[in-house]
This record gives structure tokens, C-alpha cells and sequence, in this order.
């Protein structure tokens, strides 16, 4: 079963957010990346921008495992600073997939 991390971002800087917070936000992807890479609990699957904000995407087969793993990296992000994520316990396909919202 893939569940899911997803972490949405908001942006000050219009729709797709100032040159200076997508490098930031990239900054933190290869963060991500490299700390569920490390950690065998996943994959960081990509972004979305658009609306003033930016949603990160991230599965494995826990995202509770998922999450202490990237919890850190997230807390110590000026870019995620005040903003949440969804924890989805199963499938996207599945309306019945337990999620639970988390702020920091």
C-alpha cells in the first residue's frame, strides 16, 4: 500500500512565489530527497506550484515513518516555516484513506 506525506508551502511572491523562495524551496526538496533516500522509508516524488503556494509530494509504504524522517528538515526550513502537511494512511484512489493534518 503507497501512502503519502504532502506539504503545502505558501508563497508571498505572487502565484509561483519570488525567485528567492523557489530557491529556497529547492534548497529544501534536495533536503527532502536526500533524507527519505537515506532513510529507505520513501521517495520525494516532486512539487506543484501555482496559486501561491507550492505542494510537495512525497510516498512510501508508512508516512508515518515518512514523516519523523522528514519532520527535521521541515522544522529547520525558513520556507516551511507556519505551514502544514497531510498525512495520507492509504491510497489516493481510496475516499476511505485516514489523513491527518499536521502543523508546525
Amino acid at each position: 500500500m503507497e501512502q503519502a506525506v504532502i506539504v503545502y508551502l505558501l508563497l508571498s511572491g505572487g502565484q509561483f512565489g519570488a525567485p528567492e523562495e523557489r530557491q529556497s524551496v529547492q534548497v529544501l526538496e534536495d533536503r527532502l530527497e536526500k533524507a527519505v533516500s537515506n532513510a529507505h522509508v520513501g521517495e520525494f516524488d516532486g512539487d506543484e506550484f501555482g496559486g501561491g503556494k507550492c505542494t510537495l509530494y512525497l510516498y512510501g509504504p508508512d508516512a508515518e515513518k515518512l514523516f519523523l524522517v522528514i519532520e527535521p528538515v521541515l522544522k529547520s526550513s525558513a520556507v516551511a516555516a507556519g505551514v502544514y502537511a497531510i498525512k495520507r494512511f492509504g491510497e489516493a484512489v481510496d475516499p476511505n484513506a485516514k489523513e491527518v493534518r499536521v502543523s508546525w
